[in-house]
């Protein structure tokens, strides 16, 4: 029996999953040879309807918005971009990367040439049809030495992007990658027409047209009546609203203005939960709060004062109070207990005055106040967690002054400009993409600024070994230099809880992001 057809039956029999069909499929630069078959969702019996105007009311909106698909802090432009613009992968609920713009990839045997056949008679809401001058222009306009791209990190490998023709783009890495496909699925590495000018315009191949966009107030769209998708944007139009205030967003979603809202509040969901005509999505994915200190600014340069902090967090008590328990605890990094190669033989860091109080006398910072900016725009709850963190750090001699900043302009003013702040991560599908994306030396989210030899040089390595028992170890290796030497608190892991209306229909909910993956305008329809 050939490699291909050995790894077929074991998919095909339920011996392996899909993302390791697909991942071993794919460093064996068989992804060609797949039939598409293999590899669909089963239809369901009851075809969707069409019609309507879906109404989301989302948290994650600001003025300072933009539609360059090199931004997109939050989940109110992220989600809007995904509804009017595609990747060349998308990720399906089951966590593995399906073709979307690519009908296929494959890889060279060490997996640092990857190959993307494009879907042929696709157009652009403006009538142009894509091809691989589109899909080279969008990914470059991340990549290079001035870029300010959030993307920059997951792209910078990528030594040259090619095309072979109209319809296949090459990618030429600067060493393997077996999850190259995850990467090429991130949300910001969506497709526009080569040579746009103006981003803001929001032209896209995607399930839906752009009709106005006012940043952090309102956003509509209207259907793609020749999106190449079959079976996906049932609805007519879908209208996003920016409600940050959960309260409002709650009442929207009670009083019918709404159909869906996403970050329910915990402390009422159960309420809510009883309420008719309402039903809550519960989603444990890759989610995780966190508290980044930036290592350029003192005290945080130093590792002592960072893990005086570590142990003066109850963790605990964060998750049992703040999350009211949808979550679990963290263990100071970004890797979900859900994750391939979750370190979970890594002692779990509990709340220890005692420890706390060695590392703050080691750092000489005795009798030093921190202070503590946080924010309800950084999560439902962060300023009471920062009122538990001030109260579980006294007990260790600690002095935490919190500071509590405006919701609006959080992303730009606050986060990655104050030296101590809170923030969340939706989290990413593979251990290289999340590290990539935050933890890299030069990765443009990168919100401590914290710069390790050995981190960094592990990170290339894990990205190019195919054999799975060392990938795993150096992925454990990582996990513990961010856990002990990295400058992020990463106290908890939060499960999504979004509230929709009996009134909207769904098969399964993606657990990657927000919103079934972002995709609820394209996924969804009304009953």
């Amino acid at each position: 029996m050939s490699k291909m057809k050995e790894l077929e039956a074991l998919f095909t029999l339920g011996k392996i999953t899909r993302r390791e069909f697909i991942t071993r499929v794919s460093a064996l630069g068989l992804m060609a040879a797949v039939s598409p078959a293999l590899l669909s969702t089963p239809a369901h019996a009851a075809a969707p309807k069409k019609g309507g105007r879906f109404i989301i009311g989302s948290g994650g909106s600001s003025t300072t918005d933009s539609m360059d698909p090199a931004t997109l802090e939050d989940i109110f432009p992220q989600t809007l971009n995904t509804s009017i613009r595609n990747r060349l992968i998308e990720i399906d609920y089951k966590s593995n990367p399906t073709p979307e713009l690519a009908e296929s990839w494959e890889s060279s045997p060490d997996a640092a040439k990857w190959t993307f056949k494009l879907r042929k008679g696709v157009e652009f809401h403006n009538g142009k049809t894509m091809d691989a001058q589109d899909v080279i222009e969008s990914i470059n306009h991340h990549r290079g030495k001035d870029s300010k791209s959030a993307a920059k990190g997951i792209v910078d490998p990528v030594k040259e992007i090619k095309a072979d023709g109209k319809n296949t783009v090459v990618f030429i890495l600067e060493s393997g990658n077996a999850d190259f496909p995850f990467v090429i699925s991130d949300y910001h590495l969506t497709i526009q027409p080569a040579g746009t000018k103006d981003l803001e315009k929001g032209m896209g191949t995607g399930a839906y047209q752009l009709v106005s966009h006012e940043p952090g107030v309102r956003a509509l769209v209207k259907r793609n009546p020749n999106y190449f998708k079959k079976g996906r944007a049932h609805f007519d139009e879908v209208e996003m609203i920016g409600i940050n205030d959960v309260n409002a967003r709650t009442n929207a979603l009670k009083t019918g203005q709404v159909h869906a809202i996403n970050r329910c509040e915990r402390k009422t969901v159960h309420l809510l939960e009883k309420m008719p005509g309402i039903k809550i999505i519960r989603s444990d994915g890759t989610k995780h709060y966190t508290v980044p200190m930036l290592t350029t600014i003192k005290p945080y340069d130093n590792n002592d004062a960072r893990l005086a902090l570590k142990y003066a967090v109850d963790r605990e008590q964060m998750v049992k109070t703040v999350l009211r328990g949808y979550g679990t605890v963290g263990n100071d990094h970004p890797i979900g207990k859900n994750q391939r190669y979750h370190a979970s033989e890594l002692p779990q860091r509990k709340f220890d005055p005692d420890k706390a109080k060695f590392h703050l006398k080691k750092a000489g910072l005795e009798g030093h106040t921190f202070k503590l900016h946080t924010s309800d725009a950084a999560f439902g709850g962060a300023v009471d967690a920062a009122v538990l963190y001030k109260e579980s750090a006294a007990k260790a001699g600690i002095k935490i002054d919190v500071i509590k900043e405006p919701k609006d302009g959080y992303w730009k003013n606050v986060w990655i400009k104050k030296g101590w702040v809170f923030c969340f991560w939706s989290g990413r599908v593979t251990e290289d993409w999340m590290f990539s994306t935050a933890y890299a030396a030069d990765a443009g989210w990168n919100d401590t600024f914290w710069k390790h030899e050995k981190f960094n040089k592990l990170l290339k390595a894990g990205r190019a070994e195919l054999d799975n028992k060392k990938r795993r170890e150096i992925y454990v290796e990582m996990q513990r230099i961010v856990r002990d030497e990295g400058a992020t608190v990463v106290p908890m892991f939060a499960a999504d809880l979004t509230g929709v209306s009996t009134k909207i229909k769904y098969e399964n909910v993606a657990a990657d992001w927000e919103l079934d993956g972002m995709r609820a305008p394209e996924r969804w329809w009304f009953a």
